[in-house]
């Protein structure tokens, strides 16, 4: 038995002005199977999220210059 699938989230390389997002959001809801394309606005939930990503890498690449690559355990 595989699973099913009932929804997708799609995360944008940048936000877009709320003005400028509509052709975007007809383009998604053309494709098959889409029923409905909800804009999710960006605030400091997202932000939060994202200082915590940026935090993680830097913290991975002076780890990485620091002590090199070291094979895994």
């Amino acid at each position: 038995m595989t699973d099913r699938h009932t929804a997708y989230i799609v995360t944008l390389e940048a936000p877009i002005r709320d003005d400028d997002a509509q052709p975007t959001i007809d383009a998604i809801r053309q494709i098959k199977g889409v029923l409905d394309v909800r804009p999710v606005i960006a605030g400091m939930e997202q932000m939060s999220g994202a200082v915590r990503m940026d935090h993680e890498w830097r913290n991975a690449l002076i780890q990485l210059v620091q002590n090199g690559t070291k094979p895994n355990e």
